[in-house]
């Protein structure tokens, strides 16, 4: 866990909700970065920086902020709040795009100052003044800002500004009678910080301006405007920082919340809501998604075929049959039957131990993948895409199809790896075919010596030379047996031969096929299927830790 969540852990104990909405949010910006718009994401890590940084400030101090426009009395209502006259009052603008500090209490709060770089020179110490003893004790901790006028004719102003109002723990909205409902206050500032109501207060100053019987319908057309932007229930207190009227009551109210030091809780809260609501928009909150059996499955299908492994099997198939059946049939026949090419060896892919087998492993002779393979290829994939990515914001469905075409250019050769590297398992024959050749060498043998006898006799009686004795069995002359049974013993034993083989080498055939298969399989997970479930993974983070930030 990152150090801004130890921050939230130090602050407010372990298992508080804060700490977990802070960490969620921090996740989803790390998951979220590269594939979300930056203008997204990068806000939503200015929030994580600035909420873990100010968690590992001072939580005994409430950074209170008093904003307005030029002539609404906010420097007075300052000065009437803290007592003295710190900041410069009248018509004319500031000078300066700095705020005043006023902390109240033995802490200066020099850290938390420094973070919100207000100048030494614009710093206050309530508890330096003469008047110790009729300090507000309630006011302990508090650090109160008089920020500059928001509408400013130098650009400056507006920036230091935005920029306060983003770091402070309660913003006090200084309103006029006569412009409280300008659109710029309210379109620019209050209606976008709608989701900060409990950390906000609105103070209508000069109401001593106002006869005495418009004080209740002016405060309730207020409220009337602040429900228009979202921040209905927020306290409308009615003040004069020249006469002093209410401004007891805006000192309890900033009191209490100081007290309770749940402000800062409760803008960090809001700050971390707003910021996972708005990525939400961006990213969606479709639940996540991935990867099913059946899309793997087609997609090592497709890739398969397009890497010529129905090819192989057949060729293996064919090849182990074709070695079965020299091994196994009538030798002549056996002999001849060389003079067929090995469909493995033509395709290069005959495991041999000689050099030239070993280089020709090196490469193969497969047929090019074709338009059609190609192409069933890339509809799988994107087949595969649109069914994990159904449902989720385009950015997610345009980085998920990213990802599977990320490393299409390694497809071909790694597919080409398979194949030639694969052990096929046709390099060798069966043990039980080497002895049907031993049998089938004893039969041959036997035939030949019959027939050699037989030709012997002919050509004897040919000469008419004496003829030798010829032995029988039961009646048989023993070389006419021999070369009959011999032969016939033979074909029919590479017939029955023939079937065992078939059997055999659609089994070895079976096994190319799994072994293919399963390398085909490494390549997709490794090409296509990681990174994708990589960017799904990404989303899922994405979207617990937004819907954890929200609460």
């Amino acid at each position: 866990m990152s150090g801004l969540v130890a921050g939230a852990k130090k602050v407010f104990g372990r298992g508080a909700p804060l700490d977990a909405r802070l960490d969620g949010l921090e996740k989803a910006v790390a998951a979220g970065r590269g594939r979300l718009d930056d203008a997204v994401v990068e806000p939503a890590a200015a929030v994580v920086g600035r909420a873990g940084a100010r968690l590992r400030l001072s939580s005994e101090h409430t950074v209170v902020a008093l904003a307005g426009a030029t002539g609404s009395g906010k420097s007075s209502t300052f000065n009437a709040l803290t007592g003295h006259d710190l900041a410069e009052v009248g018509v004319r603008r500031p000078t300066t795009s700095f705020a005043t500090a006023c902390v109240w209490g033995s802490d200066d709060g020099s850290g938390l100052l420094d973070w919100l770089e207000i100048p030494p020179r614009h710093r206050v110490l309530r508890d330096s003044m003469l008047d110790r003893g009729q300090v507000d004790a309630s006011l302990e901790g508090l650090v109160l800002l008089d920020l500059p006028d928001h509408d400013s004719t130098e650009v400056n102003h507006h920036l230091e500004v935005e920029r306060l109002i983003g770091m402070t723990d309660l913003m006090v909205w200084v309103l006029d009678p006569q412009k409280y409902a300008d659109a710029a206050i309210h379109d620019r500032f209050l209606r976008p910080l709608a989701t900060h109501r409990d950390v906000m207060l609105v103070v209508l100053n000069h109401i001593d301006e106002v006869p005495a019987e418009r004080h209740t319908a002016m405060l309730n057309d207020v409220r009337r405007l602040l429900a228009t932007d979202g921040l209905a229930g927020v306290p409308v207190l009615g003040t004069s920082a020249r006469t002093g009227h209410g401004i007891p009551d805006l000192r309890q109210a900033i009191g209490k919340r100081v007290a309770d030091k749940a402000s800062m809780r409760s803008r960090l809260a809001g700050d971390i809501a707003a910021t996972a609501a708005r990525m939400s928009e961006h990213s969606g909150d479709a639940a996540p998604r991935e990867l099913a059996t059946k899309d793997r499955r087609e997609l090592v299908d497709a890739l398969s075929d397009a890497a010529g492994v129905p090819v192989v099997v057949e060729a293996v198939r064919r090849s182990s049959a074709i070695r079965a059946r020299r091994a196994t049939g009538w030798p002549l026949t056996a002999w001849m039957s060389r003079l067929k090419p090995d469909p493995l060896r033509r395709l290069h892919l005959d495991r041999g131990r000689n050099g030239k087998d070993l280089v020709a492993a090196a490469r193969s002779s497969m047929p090019t993948t074709d338009q059609v393979q190609r192409a069933r290829v890339e509809t799988t994939v994107r087949d595969l895409c649109d069914g994990v990515s159904t449902g989720l914001a385009q950015p997610w469905v345009r980085s998920v199809r990213q990802a599977s075409t990320s490393r299409f250019a390694d497809l071909a050769d790694r597919l080409d790896r398979v194949v030639t590297t694969t052990d096929l398992g046709a390099s060798t024959t069966p043990a039980w075919c080497r002895g049907v050749r031993v049998l089938q060498w004893v039969l041959f043998a036997a035939a030949l010596t019959g027939a050699i006898w037989l030709g012997v006799l002919a050509g004897a009686s040919y000469l008419q030379m004496p003829t030798p004795g010829t032995p029988d069995y039961r009646g048989f002359p023993v070389p006419t047996l021999l070369l009959v049974l011999g032969a016939a013993a033979g074909i029919v034993l590479a017939l029955l031969s023939r079937v065992l083989i078939s059997i055999g080498s659609k089994a070895r055939a079976r096994r190319a096929d799994k072994r293919l298969r399963a390398g085909v399989a490494e390549v997709a997970e490794d090409l296509v299927v990681t990174p994708v479930a990589a960017e799904l993974e990404a989303y899922r983070l994405t979207w617990e830790g937004l819907r954890t930030a929200r609460g």
